[in-house]
C-alpha cells in the first residue's frame, strides 16, 4: 500500500520532471516541424520510461543489478537530441538524469558522473551560446547538482521513513511481547507460590479439622489471607506495580516451609541492597521455596545470603530429591529446567547476574544466584553471613 510520504515523493519528482521540461516541449511543439515533434516524443519516451523504472525500484527498495542499460538509454535521450534542438535541450534533461544516476549507481561511480555533467553544462552555457557567460555556466552547473540530489534525497527520504515506520512497529511489537512475558513470568512465579501455600493450608486444615478444630480454623484463616494476597498480587502484576522485599519473602518462605513440615535455617547478611537487587533475590527465594514445597521430599532447607566481592550470593539448599516431570529436575543454569527456573535466570541476567540450579550429592538440590551490587549499597558486614538464624520445627501431620 502506498503511503502518504511515498505519494508526496512521487509528486515532487513528477513536478520537477514536468516543470523542467515543459518549456522545451512547448517550444518544440510550437516552432518545430513534424520530424522534430517525432524526435521529441521518442526522446521523451526513451528518457522517462527508464527514469520511472529507476524511481519505482528505489522506492520499493529493490537492489539494482547488472549493467545500467536504462541509464545509457536515458543519457542518449538527454544529449543526442541536442544535435537537432540545440544546447538548450540538455538544460532540463541532464539534471533529472543525475537523480537516476545517484539512485542507480554507487556514490563512488555516481559522483564523478555528476561532476562531469556539471562541467559539461558549465562549458556549454559559457562558451557554446552567443549570449553565454560565466554566470550562466555556473547557474546551469549548480542546477545539475541541486536537482539531481533533490530527486535522490526525496526518494531516499521515503525509503528511510518507511524503514523507521517498520522499526517503530517492530519496537511496539517487542514492547508488547516483553510485557506479556513479564506478566506471564510474574504470574507463574507469584501464583505458583501462593497456590502452593493455599494447597498446604487447606490440606493441613482438612487433617486437623476433627482432631483440633481451633488450629484448623486458624489454618483456614491463614488460607483466606494467602488467597487475598494472591488476588492482590495478580492486580499488581497486571498493573506493573509489583514490588518485592527480600526480608518479607524470606519470612513468607519460612512460614510456608514450616507448614510443609520442612525445617528452615536462615542466614542473611545484615545489609541493605538496592531495590533491583533486593527484588531479584526475593524472586529467587520465592522460586526456591516453591520448588522445595511442590517438587521435593525435603526435610530441611537453608536460605543464605553472603557477600562475594562486588556481588551478593543467594543459596537455597534442601535435602530432598526432586520428583515428577523431568522438566522440573534441577539442572545447570545454562539449559533445561522448568519455566520457573528459566524466568528466574532471565531476572538475574537483567541485572547483570547469574543463576545456577544443580544437584547436591545424591538427593540434595541447590539454587544459587549471584547479583552484582555497588560497594556503597551495603551497610553491614562485607563478608560472610549475618548472625540471624530461624529454625522452624517440623509440623506433624
Amino acid at each position: 500500500m502506498r503511503t502518504r510520504s511515498q505519494t508526496l515523493a512521487i509528486a515532487v519528482v513528477a513536478t520537477i520532471s514536468v516543470g523542467f521540461t515543459i518549456n522545451q516541449i512547448a517550444a518544440v511543439l510550437l516552432y518545430g516541424s513534424l520530424p522534430y515533434d517525432a524526435i521529441m516524443v521518442a526522446a521523451m519516451v526513451a528518457f522517462f520510461v527508464p527514469h520511472y523504472l529507476h524511481i519505482r525500484a528505489a522506492l520499493r527498495e529493490r537492489a539494482f543489478r547488472g549493467f545500467p542499460v536504462g541509464l545509457l538509454v536515458q543519457a542518449a535521450a538527454a544529449y543526442a537530441p541536442a544535435l537537432a534542438f540545440g544546447p538548450y535541450w540538455i538544460a532540463p534533461m541532464a539534471p533529472i538524469l543525475m537523480g537516476a544516476v545517484l539512485l542507480r549507481l554507487r556514490f563512488a561511480v555516481a559522483l564523478p558522473i555528476v561532476a562531469c555533467a556539471m562541467a559539461i553544462h558549465a562549458w556549454v552555457f559559457t562558451t557554446m551560446l552567443p549570449d553565454g557567460n560565466l554566470a550562466s555556466g555556473f547557474y546551469y552547473a549548480i542546477t545539475v547538482f541541486v536537482t539531481g540530489f533533490v530527486i535522490y534525497a526525496v526518494t531516499r527520504l521515503v525509503v528511510v521513513t518507511r524503514e523507521l515506520e517498520r522499526a517503530r512497529a517492530d519496537l511496539a511489537e517487542a514492547a508488547v511481547l516483553k510485557e506479556r512475558l513479564r506478566i506471564s513470568r510474574d504470574l507463574h512465579d507469584g501464583l505458583g507460590h501462593s497456590l502452593s501455600a493455599i494447597a498446604l493450608k487447606g490440606d493441613l486444615a482438612r487433617r486437623l479439622v476433627e482432631r483440633d478444630p481451633a488450629v484448623a480454623a486458624g489454618e483456614l484463616e491463614e488460607l483466606v489471607r494467602v488467597a487475598r494476597d494472591a488476588a492482590q498480587d495478580v492486580r499488581q502484576v497486571v498493573r506493573g506495580f509489583r514490588e518485592m522485599s527480600l526480608s518479607q519473602e524470606v519470612d513468607r518462605g519460612v512460614a510456608l516451609l514450616a507448614a510443609a513440615g520442612v525445617r528452615c535455617h536462615v542466614n542473611l547478611v545484615d545489609a541493605e541492597w538496592p531495590k533491583a537487587v533486593s527484588e531479584t533475590l526475593a524472586w529467587g527465594v520465592r522460586e526456591g521455596v516453591t520448588n522445595v514445597v511442590r517438587h521435593s521430599r525435603a526435610t530441611t532447607c537453608s536460605i543464605t545470603t553472603s557477600r562475594r566481592g562486588r556481588a551478593v550470593r543467594l543459596e537455597v539448599v534442601n535435602d530432598g530429591r526432586v520428583e515428577g516431570d523431568s522438566s522440573l529436575s534441577p539442572v545447570s543454569g545454562r539449559s533445561g529446567g522448568g519455566s520457573g527456573l528459566a524466568g528466574l535466570r532471565e531476572r538475574a541476567e537483567q541485572v547483570g547476574g547469574s543463576m545456577v540450579a544443580e544437584r547436591v550429592g545424591d538427593s540434595g538440590f541447590r539454587l544459587v544466584m549471584e547479583i552484582p551490587v555497588p560497594d556503597a549499597s551495603s551497610k553491614g558486614t562485607a563478608d560472610g553471613p549475618g548472625t540471624s538464624e530461624l529454625s522452624q520445627p517440623e509440623v506433624a501431620g
